[in-house]
């Protein structure tokens, strides 16, 4: 039986591992890159960084952890930070090509480019997510109890709306948020986006 707990700093090795392992539209992503951890860097670890307090990952009975959800309460100002205080740390990992053109240049790219302003969605929706569950914990429920823990949180603290982006190949991911009552957003070519308001 698995349960749902607030993230601790003992899992962040753990987060790099089921980012990776569910950053390929849902599926393994595992030497896609020449380093696995570019998916980690970007859209999970720095957000338990910043905010551990909007962290939760779900742990089995022997103490692995199979899931999380982790998000900002303000992408602009996420931007901000992950712009001036994360990403600089990485420059050295994770050096710029002049002209991207591979997906791992593209994702790279990515990383640098991360700024305030730059999001459409981030005004009414400002804050956002990421959730990641591995195959095993799928069809427990347990992504629901995750995303209800987050919302609960946050309009305990008066967010008035979040968003979310994916890739519109995980056709799995798009139907769970459509449950959950999400609709669609305004997102860049070749991605998709969700939104959801609150109060």
């Amino acid at each position: 039986m698995s349960r749902i707990r607030p993230y601790r700093p003992s899992d962040r090795a753990a987060l790099y591992e089921v980012c990776v392992r569910t950053a390929d539209a849902g599926g393994d992503a595992t030497g896609i890159f020449t380093d696995d951890e570019l998916w980690g860097d970007l859209f999970a670890v720095p957000y338990v960084e910043r905010h551990p307090d909007l962290a939760w990952v779900v742990e089995t009975d022997d103490e692995r952890v199979i899931g999380y959800i982790v998000a900002t309460d303000d992408t602009e100002a996420f931007s901000t930070w992950f712009r001036d205080e994360w990403w600089p740390a990485l420059n050295a990992k994770y050096p710029r090509a002049t002209e991207p053109s591979t997906r791992e240049e593209k994702m790279v790219e990515y990383g640098y480019a991360q700024a305030p302003g730059k999001n459409a969605n981030a005004g009414d929706y400002p804050a956002h997510l990421h959730i990641d569950l591995l195959p095993e914990t799928q069809g427990q429920g347990l992504g629901r109890r995750l995303i209800e823990t987050l919302f609960a949180e946050l309009e305990r603290r008066g967010v008035k709306g979040l968003h979310l982006g994916m890739d519109p190949k995980n056709t799995g991911a798009a139907a769970f948020y459509e449950r959950l009552g999400m609709t669609r957003l305004p997102a860049e070519p070749g991605g998709q986006s969700y939104g959801v308001t609150f109060g």
